[in-house]
Formats: structure tokens, C-alpha cells, sequence
């Protein structure tokens, strides 16, 4: 009988039904609320995305650009290699190669939208219309640095650009078809004209040790001829500090607003292993290495310009849903990377707040409901 009376004392007479009723409607009210928040069409955040969309068309008009140029001077596209026949795939081995590359990285960097995920990173990195931008690229990625020239054009930016010639496996390593043609070819079609303010042979010790005698006598005949001042210092210090010196003289009165790294340059990115933890995309860079082993990518960030690190392919396709080595191109303007600056229409704010408010006051009553079935109980065992 004791048993049966403290039994009948903790428990609420009125039972657990009732209890439940308020989690149950709160749920139904979730699920409600989950239905209408999804029907809610998103709007774009224009003109951001107008620039992202703006950038990837103009990446897929210098890729036909550079198609048409290329059959003008009876280059042949492998279409093995490069199946959406973008014009900026290269050779596997060639005189002009310094190492080894990643074919389906380099085929992913030609999807146009690239382009639009440069506009993103910028504006993120508070880059605005008519600001001037650092630019130090390794031909080893050609398309991402016409995805960055398209960036650049698209947002009415300055570029400021130091460039290698030398390039890794299934980058810009054709000799009769290296960068400076390339970029030729965009000068020719009236798509970019950025101020090229330098030029190296890249490679080790951005010398091109690794590359072969013959294929360092051409390109080093080539930047001469250009007429481009030639960057040619095997010391690591003094080549960053050179790197620097151009940036800040070629910006004048200019704030450089951000630094663009494309590749694995050795003056960019210096020599200390610390560099690959640095995430791709905009960098967020706390720890500095000894000034000896640091390269322009640290030196920029030293001096609170905002680095946008573009190296680790697989990596940036991930984390911003551009597809890994698509056949054929997404279009201009399309995929999962233009969702992340679309924006609720203010309806879906409105329904979370009353969500919330809802979620609150049932909690409340919930909770008084209790207390008082507990407070009757135990006055009326």
C-alpha cells in the first residue's frame, strides 16, 4: 500500500497525454514553418551577383577567344587532355615543364564560374570597384589567372601582375604556345590588358633549376624580347623584397587592397612548411615564419593586405561547390557557388521570428502547465 501511495503521489493525475500536447504542436508548427521557409523564392544580392555572373562570362568569352586564336595559328586542341577544349591545357612533359601537375585540377580551373568565385573572394576580402589589386601567378594555372583578370575587369580593378613563365605539368608549358602568347592572344581580342609589371622564369628558386637548359633559353629570349623587366634573383629574400619594391612603385598613390597568389611560386610562397596549412581561398594568416623563409603571400599579409590563396584545386572546388573536372563546362552563372550570396526575400526573417516567438511561448506554457499539475498533485495525494 505504501508503494502504491508514492507511486500515485509523483505522478500528475491528469497523465502524460497532456504534456505532450504542447511538444506536439510545436512540432507540427516546425514542419510548418520548415515548408513555407523552403517555398520562399531567394533573390540574388545584386550587383554582387551580377559581378560573379558578369566575371564567368567574360572567362567564357576569353576561352573562345583563345580557341579561335589558337586554330588562327594552327595549334591543335588534344582533346584527350582537354575535352571542353578551353585552349588552356598544356603538355604533360615539354622543355619549358618545372614539375609535376594535376591534370584534372588544372581541366577543374577552367570552369568559368571560377571567374565568379574570384569576384566572391574579393568583395569578401573588401575589395571595391577601382581599387588596385597584387597579382603573383605561376603559369602552372593559366585558367585561374584569367579567371582572376576576369574578376578584375568585371569589378573595374586595378592588377598589378607579376607573372613566371615556367610552368608545371599540363599548365602553360607549350613553347610555341607559353603564357606571354597567351596573354597575347587576350591583348589581340581587346579582353584584358592588365599591367604586367614583371616577369620571371619561375620554377626553383624562381630560376627554372629544375627545368631544362634548353627551355630556360627560350623563355629567358622571350621575356627580353617582351621588354618586361626580367626578375631573375636566386635569393629568396632579395627576390621577395624586389616583388614588393615593384608592387608598391607601379601602385604610386594606390593602396594595393589585396594580394592574389595563383600556383605554388616559390617567391610567393616562400620555403617554410607552414605555408600548407593555409587554407585556399581568403586566407586568414596569424602565424609568420622567420623573415628568411617567408615569401610575398606572408609579406603581404604582414602588412594587413588581405590574401586571397588560390593553390589547393580540390580544396576550393569542396568548400564552394564548384564541380572537380566537369565535361562539358557548367554555364556562365550557374552552380551551388552563386548560393552562397543569394539571400532570403525579408518574408523568411518575418517567419523565423514568429518561429521563435512561438517556440518561446509554448516552452513558457509548457513548463507553467507542468508546475502547476505538480503544485495540485501534491496538495491533493
Amino acid at each position: 500500500m505504501a508503494t502504491h501511495y508514492l507511486f500515485k503521489r509523483n505522478i500528475p493525475k491528469e497523465g502524460s497525454e497532456k504534456d505532450e500536447k504542447p511538444i506536439l504542436i510545436l512540432f507540427f508548427l516546425s514542419f510548418l514553418f520548415f515548408i513555407l521557409a523552403k517555398s520562399i523564392p531567394s533573390v540574388a544580392s545584386a550587383p554582387f551577383m551580377e559581378e560573379m555572373t558578369g566575371a564567368s562570362r567574360i572567362m567564357a568569352e576569353a576561352e573562345a577567344a583563345l580557341r579561335d586564336c589558337q586554330r588562327e595559328k594552327g595549334i591543335i586542341i588534344d582533346k584527350n587532355a582537354d575535352p571542353n577544349q578551353t585552349g588552356l591545357i598544356g603538355l604533360e612533359f615539354s622543355p619549358i615543364t618545372t614539375s609535376i601537375g594535376s591534370l584534372e585540377a588544372k581541366r577543374t580551373t577552367t570552369n568559368p564560374n571560377f571567374a565568379g568565385l574570384l569576384v566572391l573572394l574579393l568583395r569578401e576580402a573588401g575589395v571595391s570597384e577601382g581599387d588596385t589589386v597584387a597579382l603573383g601567378a605561376s603559369s602552372s594555372f593559366p585558367a585561374l589567372i584569367v579567371a582572376a583578370f576576369s574578376a578584375a575587369k568585371a569589378m573595374d580593378l586595378k592588377p598589378l601582375v607579376i607573372s613566371s613563365l615556367g610552368a608545371s605539368q599540363w599548365g602553360a608549358n607549350k613553347p610555341e604556345f607559353h603564357w606571354l602568347q597567351i596573354q597575347e592572344c587576350f591583348f589581340k581580342a581587346r579582353i584584358f590588358n592588365p599591367e604586367l609589371i614583371a616577369l620571371s622564369l619561375g620554377g626553383e628558386k624562381d630560376v627554372a633549376q629544375d627545368m631544362s637548359p634548353e627551355g630556360r633559353a627560350l623563355l629567358s629570349q622571350e621575356i627580353e624580347k617582351s621588354g618586361i623587366f626580367f626578375l631573375r634573383q636566386p635569393d629568396l629574400r632579395q627576390n621577395v623584397e624586389s616583388r614588393m619594391r615593384l608592387y608598391r612603385e607601379k601602385a604610386g598613390e594606390r593602396k594595393i587592397k589585396a594580394f592574389i597568389n595563383i600556383g605554388g611560386s616559390w617567391s610567393n610562397m616562400g620555403v617554410d612548411s607552414e605555408i600548407l596549412k593555409i587554407k585556399p581561398g581568403l586566407a586568414r594568416i596569424k602565424r609568420f615564419p622567420p623573415l628568411e623563409r617567408r615569401g610575398v603571400l606572408y609579406e603581404m599579409a604582414e602588412r594587413k593586405i588581405p590574401v586571397i590563396h588560390l593553390l589547393y584545386v580540390r580544396g576550393l572546388a569542396q568548400r564552394y561547390g564548384l564541380p572537380w573536372d566537369p565535361v562539358p563546362l557548367p554555364p556562365p552563372g550557374q552552380g551551388k557557388i552563386y548560393e552562397l550570396v543569394r539571400e532570403k526575400q525579408p518574408l523568411f526573417a518575418l517567419l523565423a521570428s514568429l518561429y521563435f516567438l512561438l517556440v518561446i511561448l509554448f516552452s513558457l506554457l509548457y513548463f507553467y502547465k507542468r508546475k502547476t499539475s505538480i503544485s495540485k498533485t501534491s496538495r491533493n495525494p
